[in-house]
């Protein structure tokens, strides 16, 4: 996942034409990455963005049982190769992942690692069972439980549901037939229920996803848990054909475990639109509140032969993703208050959405920029475009910088004083008050608003200037937790300076038309 799971996601993606081609794709996504429930929260996420449909979706983890099974397949009959891969496989790994310093094969060690893991962890299971095949009350028990098909089901269920993994229940099953402590009847039972309890987990872990990605997971689960049951009657003339095979225990029970999720996905592969609709009733969108800063509203581009029309539209639009820009500030702020790093997740969101203002704003600019412009609207444009930019900029440093600070402080457990936050609000009062005379100031272009607008940028310095000699000259550097909570609130102030910076910038251009901005600040020598 962390190598390539952006690629898995790509190459998911790239082959939705069809039920068939996502089925093959989930399959062998699946088997690259092994683990099924690691899948479905991939295409889950990938559903919760729109970019696919239920149905295709559960073509992709129909895939993905055959693709997991295959892994588990392998783990679980070659013991002659785990034993002598899992130290080889271990060992690569930790050296690559030391010697390796790139992004890529420090994670392929990562790989290896977890790969010599899991061939060890059959070992192990194998180890950790070996004593109990001389016990015979075990096997008694095992027996019983093998007479009462049903209640081998629940187990198997269970076990695969506390796993959190249907690999790690198969190599349970395969090392008790493995070494003589279950049979093959009991063994079939076993593997129905932890068909079934393996799509618990995924089911279980995306209830607080939207609708859309939560039908994926529960749609899986009611093919496999439909089937299983199904099955469950029909044991004793499944367990008479079963044994018939030419097969050890352990190969007949692989063998059994492969078929039985190929013939759910044949089963089921036709049947996936009445499974979506099935999934549509049961799982039914939220009527949630509309977000009217969601997407872009007045980028019109029929308006283009009226460009005094359209550049009032493209005010209109960086209005609103300025009001995206300060929900970003009250997030961040809001979170620094409380201690929350999960309010923090919200400035990802936030942060795409003021993304998608900028690449709409400023291709529709550059658009209306190859029409016949006079000079003022061409300057008008080049305006709203710099502007556009300075309120993305200031969002990366809320998203990036302020949000990274204010995790730090969090995890750091430091604790601002009364007049620390009171001061850190202070700031962003004005912030706030910046962004909002930003606006007008654009829309108006007049000289006396940016006038006032490049004032708020002298009251915030001046109020900075005063914070940081209060904090200095009240000796709070100190040591240990007095340091890092002064360097967590110095951070805190200057990214503040620098959303304030990017936002009163608007300013310059109408005050630097009039003729009112010198060349420098600094003093010249005939004025010193």
């Amino acid at each position: 996942m962390r190598a390539w799971g952006d690629q898995l996601e790509f190459f998911l993606k790239d082959h939705l034409a069809n039920r068939f081609s996502a089925f093959a794709a989930g399959a062998v996504a699946t088997a690259i990455l092994g683990s099924v429930t690691a899948m479905v929260l991939i295409v889950a996420g990938i559903a919760a963005s729109g970019a696919v449909g239920t149905a295709i979706g559960l073509a992709i983890l129909l895939g993905a049982d055959v693709g997991s099974v295959i892994v588990s397949s392998v783990f679980a009959s070659g013991s002659n190769i785990a034993l002598w891969a899992s130290p080889i496989l271990a060992f690569a790994g930790y050296v690559t992942f030391n010697v390796s310093k790139e992004f890529r094969p420090h994670n392929i060690g990562r790989i290896f690692i977890g790969l010599g893991f899991t061939l060890l962890s059959l070992q192990l299971i194998r180890s950790a069972i070996l004593p109990l095949s001389d016990g015979s009350l075990f096997h008694e028990v095992l027996m019983a439980v093998g007479q009462e098909p049903y209640l081998a089901f629940l187990i198997g269920a269970m076990l695969a549901w506390v796993f959190h993994s249907t690999m790690a229940a198969i190599l349970l099953i395969a090392s008790l037939l493995a070494n003589g402590s279950l049979e093959v009847p009991a063994a079939l039972s076993f593997i129905l229920g932890i068909n079934f309890g393996g799509g618990l987990p995924a089911a279980l872990s995306t209830f607080a996803l939207p609708a859309a990605a939560r039908r994926l997971p529960l749609g899986n689960l009611l093919c496999r848990g439909t089937m299983a049951i199904a099955a469950i009657p029909f044991i004793g003339w499944i367990t008479a054909f079963v044994v018939k095979l030419p097969l050890a225990p352990l190969e007949t029970a692989v063998a059994f475990h492969t078929l039985f999720n190929i013939v759910i996905g044949t089963v089921f592969l036709p049947l996936i639109g009445i499974v979506d609709k099935i999934m549509a009733r049961l799982v039914r969108d939220q009527q949630q509140a509309t977000d009217r800063l969601s997407s872009l509203r007045y980028l019109e581009k029929g308006v283009f032969s009226l460009p005094p029309v359209a550049l009032a539209n493209a005010i209109l639009e960086t209005g609103r993703m300025s009001e995206v820009l300060q929900q970003m500030l009250e997030v961040a702020m809001t979170a620094l208050r409380k201690g929350s790093t999960e309010t923090l997740k919200m400035l990802k969101e936030l942060d795409e959405r003021l993304n998608a203002f900028q690449v709409g704003l400023q291709s529709y600019l550059s658009d209306l920029a190859q029409t016949e412009l006079s000079n003022e609207e061409a300057r008008r444009a080049q305006e709203i475009m710099l502007f556009v930019s300075n309120l993305e900029h200031a969002g990366d440093v809320i998203c990036l910088n302020l949000n990274d600070r204010i995790k730090a402080k969090i995890k750091d457990n430091v604790k601002f004083s009364d007049e620390e936050q009171n001061s850190l609000d202070e700031l962003c009062s004005i912030i706030v008050s910046s962004l909002t005379l930003a606006t007008g100031v654009l829309s108006s272009r007049n000289v006396d608003s940016a006038k006032l607008l490049l004032g708020r940028k002298e009251a915030f310095r001046t109020l900075e200037n005063r914070l940081f000699d209060e904090h200095f000259r009240e000796g709070r550097r100190g040591s240990g937790a007095a340091l890092r909570s002064s360097m967590r609130y110095v951070d805190l102030i200057r990214d503040l300076h620098r959303v304030n910076s990017h936002i009163v910038s608007v300013g310059y251009p109408i005050v630097d038309a009039a003729g009112m901005l010198l060349g420098s600040r600094l003093k010249t020598e005939e004025a010193s």
